[in-house]
């Protein structure tokens, strides 16, 4: 059912009274992009825009940007133009959820929808990069490698995450579990996984008329999101162990 049409100012204070947790989240998904997020959520409120129309420009955005990553030669202009798409459809990608939420009509395909759209984000975005440096960089050694190596570690990553996500709905309350309270996490820990944000390699993708210095910062944030998923799917594991299985006992013999 359609909400009732109100202006932009009061959508967006309901939309920041129901935020999120930001328990995990890196720092540009936290403090830059759920805002601007937000903030594009109210105004599609106030224009008349579902949730997955919202999900249907934020993916013309973001494919728009991989289209020009892999069939443009690098420059500035074309940086700009790549980072401006990535960075207005990760807002929108933000955005669909929290409309829903605004107007009260998520969905369960419209959940597919937003997640599918992602999974084909993660599978193809490293994959432009490749085809750039053969394209147009004349690279056919080992730095072919990284681009490769990224798509390996992203694609885990993010069918990881989705699937703890998802393990973590279905057995919330009902089992024993290695996951803590589901508050926020400290700007020190945001700050201290930005490397592994989404975000932020929207903007390192900027440096792409640069190719050196971009690919020695792309590098290392492959080195920086692998040994990332390393500590994690050791952790993911041990938390996922727990689900199925039932609360232990209290001391005194309680449940």
């Amino acid at each position: 059912m359609m909400a009732t049409p109100r202006s932009f100012s009061p959508a967006l204070a309901q939309l920041a009274s129901a935020q999120k947790t930001s328990k995990g989240a890196p720092a540009y998904s936290r403090f830059i992009n759920r805002p601007l997020g937000r903030a594009l959520a109210a105004l599609a409120y106030v224009v008349g825009i579902t949730p997955n129309g919202v999900t249907v420009i934020s993916a013309a955005f973001t494919f728009t940007a991989i289209g020009l990553i892999a069939l443009l030669t690098p420059s500035i202009a074309v940086s700009i133009a790549v980072v401006f798409c990535l960075v207005i459809g990760y807002a929108l990608d933000a955005a669909d959820g929290q409309l829903a939420r605004l107007r009260g009509d998520g969905s369960v395909s419209g959940e597919w929808l937003d997640h599918t759209v992602d999974a084909f984000k993660v599978g193809v975005l490293h994959l432009a990069v490749l085809v750039s440096w053969f394209r147009f960089e004349d690279e056919r050694g080992a730095w072919l490698l990284v681009p490769l190596g990224f798509q390996a570690v992203a694609t885990v990553h993010f069918f990881s995450t989705l699937l703890v996500d998802q393990l973590r709905r279905a057995h919330r309350g009902t089992t024993k579990s290695l996951m803590k309270s589901d508050g926020s996490s400290s700007i020190l820990y945001s700050l201290a996984v930005i490397p592994t944000d989404y975000g932020l390699m929207c903007i390192v993708l900027g440096l792409m008329f640069a190719f050196e210095p971009f690919r020695a910062v792309y590098a290392l944030l492959l080195a920086c999101n692998a040994g990332f998923l390393m500590l994690a799917l050791p952790k993911w594991y041990r938390e996922v162990s727990g689900f199925g299985k039932p609360p232990a006992p209290a001391p005194d013999g309680t449940a």
